[in-house]
């Protein structure tokens, strides 16, 4: 590991230690700074606030999975493992998904996961989306996101799989044809 990713993972473990007693909201990058040992300016030649700390912390957990979806793990098996690690990191994303700041987890998630099925979609089809199709997959995502926040505040008592089986069931008709290929053994 590279000694700036190091660094970052030190801010993220702050950061997690930090959100165990108080709100994310209510977090200072001064708090995380002071907790790891390092720099205000070293925070910010890294991340530009703290929400960014937080992004960057849940795309590393995240990317794995849904990188490895299509081509070694199928659609239910990716969505699996992102709800195993939630789970796993259930302190993070409680505290995570209770910001409403402008570049909230939630916000970030949305996009990450938009843009992760438009890229594919775009690429299967070698065409942008039409606009019926991408309503469709906003709708999706939005409610996706959603559906995962509450999961979390509720305490997450489905099993990781129930929830990544409910989340393929709420697939609108047209995305569901769109991405059956992502079911396929990969």
């Amino acid at each position: 590991m590279e000694r700036q990713d190091r660094t970052k993972y030190k801010m993220a473990q702050s950061i997690k230690g930090l959100m165990a007693h108080m709100p994310l909201d209510r977090i200072t990058v001064k708090d995380i700074v002071a907790d790891c040992g390092l720099t205000r300016q070293t925070f910010y030649r890294n991340f530009r606030d703290k929400y960014d700390l937080v992004n960057w912390y849940f795309e590393k957990l995240v990317q794995q999975s849904f990188e490895e979806m299509g081509v070694s793990l199928t659609l239910r098996e990716g969505l699996t493992k992102k709800f195993e690690f939630i789970r796993a990191e259930r302190v993070f994303f409680t505290c995570a998904f209770g910001s409403s700041d402008y570049n909230s987890l939630m916000k970030y998630d949305y996009d990450y996961i938009y843009n992760f099925y438009r890229n594919i979609l775009q690429k299967k089809q070698e065409k942008p989306l039409d606009g019926d199709v991408d309503f469709l997959l906003r709708m999706y995502c939005h409610g996706s996101i959603q559906m995962t926040v509450e999961w979390v505040h509720t305490g997450m008592k489905r099993e990781p799989e129930e929830m990544a089986g409910l989340l393929i069931q709420a697939l609108p008709e047209k995305l569901n044809k769109l991405l059956s290929f992502l079911e396929e053994e990969g």
